[in-house]
């Protein structure tokens, strides 16, 4: 029982931590306010603002520079992603094994974003849409993957988001084919999604996963 003030207190850090970055508008590469400075604006001990920031660092958010102070980290600012592209996915099975895990994950976040995609996604959606009708391939190709992007995001979980974004990362990094999403298939994902038909959505998701593993 004791140590649940404690935790309350710290959850409580991190929280008015963050605040101040938005607060203060703070971007990747800005440094943060020292520790004294925000023990003073949290009206908290420096050590616990210390654990606060250790806790943000061995999340890789933040980073302390020796001499210079902590700065925030940029989301994919590591080279996390070359590393396992270079050494642990080139082997056959662990290439399957994130493309797996990359359709479960983008079949969960579009299950959501039936349920929660509101008319200024569809808005969005839409003009993209527009935007493909054009004979300049890359215009096609990035609208598509805008589109992709959008409809994940529209699931409203921030942590699956994340995940699809450095599953796709990974995907990436190998240079495999392209296996965003078509613009034929950006048209029947729009159409359902206004439909709001999930099955028959999670059917279309399965069809073109199949597809994609029979390339490979």
């Amino acid at each position: 029982m004791s140590v649940q003030p404690t935790e309350k207190v710290y959850i409580e850090i991190l929280k008015q931590i963050k605040a101040i970055i938005v607060e203060d508008g703070l971007q990747a590469g800005d440094k943060l306010p020292s520790e004294r400075e925000l023990s003073d604006r949290l009206k908290v001990g420096r050590s616990s603002v210390r654990e606060a920031l250790r806790s943000l660092e061995l999340l890789g958010l933040i980073e302390t520079r020796r001499g210079e102070g902590t700065f925030i980290r940029e989301a994919t600012g590591h080279r996390l992603v070359e590393v396992l592209a270079s050494f642990i996915l080139n082997d056959n099975k662990a290439r399957h094994d994130l493309q797996e895990t990359r359709h479960i994950v983008i079949k969960d976040c579009v299950e959501l974003a039936v349920r929660r995609a509101g008319s200024s996604t569809i808005l969005k959606l839409t003009h993209l849409i527009e935007q493909m009708d054009t004979n300049e391939q890359e215009q096609v190709h990035n609208a598509c993957k805008q589109f992709e992007k959008i409809v994940i995001q529209a699931c409203g979980n921030h942590l699956l988001y994340r995940l699809y974004v450095e599953l796709t990362g990974y995907g990436s990094s190998l240079q495999r084919a392209n296996s965003y999403w078509s613009q034929a298939f950006c048209e029947e994902v729009l159409t359902l999604l206004q439909q709001k038909d999930a099955v028959k959505l999670t059917d279309l998701l399965s069809k073109q996963n199949d597809a994609l593993n029979a390339i490979e």
